[in-house]
Order: C-alpha cells, then sequence, then structure tokens
C-alpha cells in the first residue's frame, strides 16, 4: 500500500471536497492522456472522440474512491448504447495491487493504470478521487474533486446535459 502524501490529502480534503460540487471549465482542450488498460493495451482520449466522457482519477487505498465506483457501474450500465464512457484511471499503483482490488468487484468500464503517476501529475491531480467530465469533442467541461453518487442527482443532471450536446451522429 503505497499512499504518501496523496493519502494524506485524501483523508484531509475527502469530506470538504464531497460538498463542493461540480466546477464547470471553459470548453478547453482535455489535457493527453496515455496509458494502459489491464490487457496491456495503449489507450488515449482519442479513443472516446464523439463520446462524453467521465474520466475517475482512483486509487485501491482511497476509501471515498473505492465507495463511487459501484455508482460509476451503474451509471455506465443505466446508460448502455448512449454516448457516455466510463474510465477510471487509477493512480500510482501497480497492476498487482489494482487486480487485486477489482478482483473483488465487477466493474464492466475501462480501468487504465497511471503507474508513474505521470497522467496524474499532468491532469494536475492533487486529491483521490477526481473526476473530470469531457464532451463529446474531448473538451473538459466539469471537474468534481471528492467522490458523489454518478446516478443520480447533480452528477446525472450534469452528464445529461453533456449528453443533450452531442452530435446527433453520437448518440
Amino acid at each position: 500500500m503505497r499512499q504518501g502524501w496523496l493519502g494524506v490529502v485524501v483523508l484531509v480534503l475527502a469530506g470538504a471536497a464531497q460538498a463542493a460540487g461540480f466546477d464547470a471549465r471553459p470548453a478547453v482542450p482535455a489535457p493527453q492522456l496515455k496509458a494502459q488498460d489491464l490487457a496491456g493495451t495503449e489507450r488515449t482520449l482519442a479513443d472516446y472522440r464523439g463520446k462524453v466522457v467521465l474520466l475517475n482519477f482512483w486509487a485501491s487505498w482511497c476509501p471515498p474512491c473505492l465507495r463511487e465506483m459501484p455508482s460509476m457501474e451503474r451509471l455506465r450500465a443505466r446508460m448502455a448504447g448512449r454516448p457516455l464512457v466510463v474510465v477510471a484511471l487509477d493512480s500510482a499503483e501497480t497492476p498487482q495491487e489494482v487486480n487485486a482490488y477489482l478482483s473483488r468487484m465487477s466493474l464492466g468500464f475501462p480501468v487504465l493504470l497511471d503507474p508513474d503517476g505521470s497522467n496524474t501529475k499532468r491532469w494536475k491531480v492533487f486529491v483521490l478521487p477526481t473526476s473530470f467530465l469531457l464532451d463529446a469533442e474531448g473538451r473538459v467541461r466539469y471537474v468534481l474533486t471528492g467522490p458523489t453518487e454518478w446516478d443520480e442527482g447533480e452528477a446525472l443532471q450534469v452528464i445529461e446535459s453533456l449528453l443533450a450536446e452531442s452530435p446527433p451522429d453520437a448518440r
């Protein structure tokens, strides 16, 4: 278990961050994302172009991260057939640590690995969980620091608003 400074920040800020709500951002292109999935295939954001993307930075040692995972899976199932993809990017853990956690949970969305934390740094993630909502053109539109229930309330409203903006051919 490698918590480091990030774990301290998570434990200190998770409660306050949960109440913060979604931070709307000007529609700017997302930072580069290059990571391998659990099968070793390299993935980038271009793989998800044309879809709304929920990109969630998490770690298996982060209790708030683990609490929100089931709601992300429910969201994925609820949105089946719609242009939305949920992507979880594990921050600074080994594949063995990630697989040990995932063996206890069935997730139908892609899990990417960031063992050296380079994506986490590039995206300026300082607290886990941190989630980014990207529109179908790959632009960051909302950021949420802290956990949420993704399949209800404000989270679902924000996602539905981004899906309503998607081009008709992506729907």
